[in-house]
């Protein structure tokens, strides 16, 4: 067995029992290590691979990102979004799953992230859902496929990370995902709207919002909401990187903090640990997965991949249909940050060899991950939502059907119809 197969196999036992992600990443790379003595590659170099991977600049966004939704959360500007979301949507057909998907689109603009954003929904909303009569199952399955709007709407963590290790501009995969993900967002409203008027889910509100109901709403989330445009505004005309972005965000966060008086010492310092907890699960699976992307950099596997591809799929339409399924198949059993760090530097290449934008193909690549996050058996969005509402995974996956349909549509939109997600950001920045 070559040390590569025994690296793979590894890799996926350890997966398949549940270890954590970076651990079982890091196992493969130390078994690739042991195997392979003669090659000259030690340990030591291992070593060296994880943190040269945590080392990357843009990469610094992801603890200013965090930090920023964390404080989003803690200096009472959620309640703030949710009273707005309350009074816009309301009067719709299944009044809480309406203000669950346009607050998870909204909060999408602050977090970065989708885990956070579905624990939080998951705590605010599901227990008032369930007192309304939605069943348990329904609305974990719209708190959790609502939170997969957050990889898509910029700051995401996820264009982040594929930004920095392909090379490719975290503002224009920023403004890409602008569009993909209101698209998303006004789906996942028709279909709970149907679904809702048929099992007789209440409204909120028999009457529409008054204009002055209206306004009386968006003004305390007027500045929260402000947010997403001031970094695309900022990295659009110059005036700061990704990077220096994040930091902004927790200068605006903190400001609005100070302005609402709801932010406290405690709060900082609660802030501060789940910013920590957070910012280094991702960052160890970053760091593991970098070293294994290396490993397969070394055996040539890309090269390799690229050639097979090439032979078997004539032209770039049959690539993109080939890597959706491959990505499907794979979110399946990986989690998403690292299959991203470790199959993103082999694809990539390909897909401009096919003449596809690195940008279209990145929100492609973004959303086929998301979807993974949401199915079983390793889907960590299905995972984190049940265990925060204690609803039943069958429960969950049979509620959540009419909302895979809409996924597989709006990703075989997303593949094929590369304006949904280089449209704006070609009006943005020229092209």
């Amino acid at each position: 067995m070559t040390p590569i197969a025994l690296a793979w196999i590894v890799l996926l036992v350890l997966l398949f029992l549940n270890v954590p992600v970076f651990i079982s990443v890091l196992g493969a790379c130390i078994a690739y290590f042991l195997a392979n003595p003669s090659a000259g590659i030690t340990g030591v170099l291992a070593i060296q691979r994880v943190i040269s991977g945590m080392q990357s600049v843009p990469l610094l966004a992801i603890p200013f990102f965090v930090a920023a939704g964390v404080l989003m959360n803690y200096c009472g500007i959620t309640q703030r979004m949710l009273r707005f979301c309350k009074v816009l949507t309301g009067h719709l057909y299944g009044g809480l799953g309406q203000v669950n998907i346009v607050l998870s689109t909204l909060m999408g603009g602050m977090s970065g992230s989708s885990l956070a954003d579905a624990a939080m929904e998951a705590k605010m909303l599901v227990p008032d859902m369930v007192k309304s009569g939605y069943s348990l199952g329904f609305a974990s399955s719209i708190t959790a496929v609502s939170s997969m709007i957050t990889p898509l709407i910029p700051p995401a963590i996820a264009a982040i990370i594929y930004g920095s290790i392909t090379n490719t501009s975290i503002g224009h995969l920023f403004v890409a995902g602008i569009v993909p993900g209101l698209l998303l967002c006004f789906a996942m409203m028709f279909v709970v709207s149907r679904v809702a008027k048929r099992k007789h889910y209440p409204r909120l509100s028999e009457k529409r919002a008054t204009g002055r109901e209206l306004w009386q709403a968006f003004k305390p989330a007027a500045l929260p909401l402000a947010l997403p445009l001031v970094i695309i505004g900022g990295i659009r005309f110059g005036f700061f990187t990704p990077t220096e972005a994040g930091a902004i965000a927790i200068l605006y966060a903190l400001i609005l903090g100070i302005a609402y008086r709801e932010l406290r010492l405690d709060n900082l310092l609660s802030c501060l640990k789940e910013t920590v907890s957070t910012t280094a699960s991702i960052m160890l699976i970053v760091g593991a997965a970098t070293c294994f992307s290396w490993i397969l950099t070394w055996e040539n596997v890309p090269q390799t991949m690229m050639t097979a591809i090439l032979k078997v799929c004539s032209n770039k339409y049959v690539f993109l249909m080939v890597v959706n399924v491959f990505l499907l198949f794979v979110g399946l059993f990986i989690e998403a940050t690292a299959a991203q760090i470790v199959l993103a530097p082999m694809l990539v290449p390909v897909a401009v060899a096919f003449g596809i934008d690195p940008v279209h193909f990145g929100m492609v690549f973004i959303f086929n991950m998301a979807i993974g996050s949401l199915s079983p058996p390793m889907g960590n969005l299905m995972f984190v939502t049940c265990g925060v509402t204690h609803c039943k995974t069958e429960d969950f996956i049979r509620e959540s059907r009419w909302f895979y349909l809409l996924l597989f549509v709006m990703l075989i939109a997303m593949t094929y119809l590369p304006f949904i997600t280089l449209a704006l950001p070609n009006l943005v920045y020229g092209g």
